[in-house]
């Protein structure tokens, strides 16, 4: 059994990965901004989700990460598409694209790019403690989750605006996260820094939030250094999942960096768009969804 993903939209294919203990729910309120304009794959990574277990019989973590990914994209037929992710999400668009896997990359506050192993530390360690409330609050998990203050807590370190993220989303996330634990732990195990080389003909955008409490925003320009090329773009007062934070602004960098031609001009403060909201139309009715694989029909557009 493969990833479990779910696919609605029409245009060129945009491969959606989330984040270390998340789900492919994270994308939803983002999709009905971008399906008009691109083939979205909501991907669940291994041992998320609804997708089987990481498997790492002789091969590393990494190997096993990129492996099940390269597999789902060989399954859909999809060469050279267009990959966006945030934090774990992000590193392996960005691993994806070094393999020669990516028409291009967008990465929100990917993980890979401490200087410092103070820094991948501190990480490691909100992560934990993030597991162990979870853990001991798991019997109020609904209560708090109908709640705003109750969001506010559970979303603590990677949202800046939780009350912009609805009730059963809340719950479904914890339970996803909580559900996650054994294999953050050896995702978190194995970590090493990025440090492949991206072909220069492969757009790369990097995106961080000012108010990223896990990721610090100055990881932006690490990741400047070790990709040169790449467009560097703010998201004024988003956390370090930034898709309910800021959909239209979100949806919009998704956009420009996921053009066929490399599109996306400038770099940070020479053109490319730093918390400025384009025109992006409110589209008034749901775009037709049609989920594909395993997963559960997509429900849900920004509750």
């Amino acid at each position: 059994m493969g990833l479990v993903y779910e696919r609605v939209g029409t245009g060129p294919p945009l491969v959606l990965l989330h984040g270390l203990g998340h789900r492919r729910q994270a994308w939803y309120a983002v999709v009905s901004r971008l399906a008009p304009q691109r083939d979205l794959i909501l991907v669940d990574l291994p041992s998320h989700g609804e997708s089987p277990p990481l498997d790492t019989t002789g091969r590393s973590v990494r190997q096993a990460l990129i492996g099940d990914l390269l597999d789902l994209l060989d399954e859909l037929g999809l060469d050279y598409p267009h990959l966006a992710g945030n934090s774990l999400g992000g590193w392996l668009a960005l691993e994806a694209a070094a393999s020669g896997r990516a028409a291009s990359v967008t990465a929100f506050s990917p993980a890979g790019f401490w200087r410092t192993s103070r820094q991948f530390s501190y990480a490691r360690a909100a992560l934990r403690t993030m597991h162990i409330l979870g853990r001991v609050g798991r019997p109020l998990g609904p209560a708090l989750s109908r709640k705003t203050a109750g969001r506010a807590l559970i979303y603590a370190v990677i949202v800046s605006r939780p009350s912009r993220v609805s009730p059963v989303q809340a719950a479904g996330d914890m339970a996803a996260f909580l559900a996650a634990r054994k294999a953050a732990d050896s995702i978190l195990s194995a970590a090493t820094p990025f440090t492949d080389f991206i072909p220069a003909n492969v757009p790369v955008t990097i995106a961080w939030g000012t108010r990223d409490r896990l990721l610090s925003p100055r990881q932006a320009l690490v990741a400047k250094e070790r990709l040169p090329a790449a467009r560097l773009a703010l998201l004024p007062g988003c956390g370090h999942v930034p898709m309910t934070d800021d959909p239209h602004l979100v949806a919009d960098i998704l956009l420009r960096g996921s053009r066929a031609e490399s599109g996306l001009v400038g770099h940070l403060g020479d053109g490319l768009p730093v918390g400025v909201r384009t025109a992006l139309p409110r589209w008034g009715a749901r775009p037709p969804v049609r989920p594909r694989g395993t997963g559960t029909p997509l429900d849900y557009f920004g509750r």
